[in-house]
């Protein structure tokens, strides 16, 4: 999902941005650092506050010069950064009452960066898979244009999000694995294994999230969704929408993996029979599973390590670990983890059973048997 919001960034933001553009906030170069003042807050910390000179880089504000007086600003709203000459900024401008206008830095320009990290990415997985790595891109942005071209067009229109959302997961697993893998047998095998394990990943996180009574609301993003669209949104089909397509791109990779391994057990000694075929894949399978909780666990202690470390110090002991965990921002990644966790463990055997018995009895090619008789 991270590189689908990459690709988001990269294809959908500069539309959004030039479709918006005024002059309430625009691009802006650091031409001077002309004063900085250095505060201390309650609690101790130096704060840096600037006044700079900026030049205007786009919209009407293109090339005029424009004042920004960090040291107005209250010391607790100071922000973090400390910005240098030939900086890009993003500059909000404001005006009161009485029409005076500020500006106001709210962030760097880091689109220029990010675009290069994006082409960077797409650069290596072509020079390490080539071909491959190609049909993986093209996936990728077929994947996009279903989730921007489908998935979040109908559910702005009022479709129930979690119907849509495994409507177009199923679209997006058939033509990314047959297009990177081919239109063939293991192929079929990983999408089938994929669909039942998805299945079971949706069916869980409706269970859990009425359980733990979620409603979908533990992120301002989800207020603002309150107001848009053709229609109400459902917000906690969308959280459940969130957890099915998250789960996918997790569980294609494991079940295109066992199928894959199935397949290569079958070529070695197409006389196997379909268990000793599925014990000897389930071997690799279980090495799989453990390896991917602990990354699992790895992956969800890093999102949460600010939280950790709030445990460790506990200074003041306003927070125990019951009532963090508690939040519903928490439960909710709980939830999701668990519920995709659980899904990803079950597709392991599934696809592995389903592999095990479709090489062995559905795809004896013509050409195998006439390589065993040659031996």
């Amino acid at each position: 999902m991270a590189i689908v919001i990459l690709l988001t960034a990269l294809f959908v933001a500069p539309a959004v941005v030039s479709a918006q553009a005024d002059d309430t906030v625009f691009k802006a170069q650091v031409v001077d650092v002309i004063r900085e003042v250095k505060k201390t807050n309650d609690k101790g910390r130096e704060i840096i506050q600037q006044v700079l000179k900026l030049k205007g880089l786009e919209n009407g504000w293109k090339d005029k010069e424009i004042l920004y007086d960090g040291t107005a600003l209250d010391a607790e709203m100071a922000g973090q950064n400390i910005y240098k000459k030939n900086d890009k900024v993003l500059v909000m401008r404001s005006v009161n009452d009485q029409n005076e206008e500020s500006f106001f830095i709210t962030d760097y320009v880091r689109t220029g960066k990010l675009y290069f990290i994006i082409l960077l990415f797409f650069a290596a997985i072509i020079v390490i898979a080539r071909k491959q790595g190609l049909k993986a891109i093209v996936g990728l942005a077929a994947t996009f244009i279903v989730l921007m071209k489908f998935i979040v067009p109908k559910i702005l229109a009022g479709s129930n999000p979690v119907f849509i959302s495994i409507i177009g997961s199923l679209i997006i697993l058939v033509i990314t694995l047959y297009l990177v893998h081919g239109f063939n047998s293991k192929s079929s095998v990983a999408i089938l294994g994929t669909i039942l394990s998805l299945l079971i990943t949706g069916v869980l996180s409706v269970i859990f999230t009425n359980l733990t009574r979620l409603t979908g609301f533990a992120d301002e993003e989800s207020m603002y969704l309150l107001n848009i669209g053709q229609q109400a949104l459902n917000i906690k089909g969308i959280l459940l929408a969130g957890m099915i397509i998250g789960a996918l791109g997790v569980l294609d990779d494991i079940t295109v993996s066992q199928a894959s391994i199935a397949e290569q057990i079958y070529k070695a000694n197409p006389e196997l029979t379909s268990w000793e075929i599925y014990k000897r894949a389930m071997k690799v399978g279980v090495d799989h599973v453990s390896s991917i909780v602990n990354t699992l666990v790895l992956a969800y202690a890093g999102a949460s390590l600010p939280l950790m470390i709030l445990f460790a110090v506990d200074s003041a002991g306003a927070l125990t670990l019951g009532q963090a965990i508690n939040n519903e921002a928490i439960a909710t990644e709980i939830v999701r983890t668990v519920a995709g966790s659980i899904g990803l463990v079950f597709a392991v055997p599934i696809t592995t059973l389903i592999a095990a018995n479709f090489f062995k009895r559905k795809i004896i090619k013509p050409e195998a048997a006439a390589h065993n008789h040659a031996h």
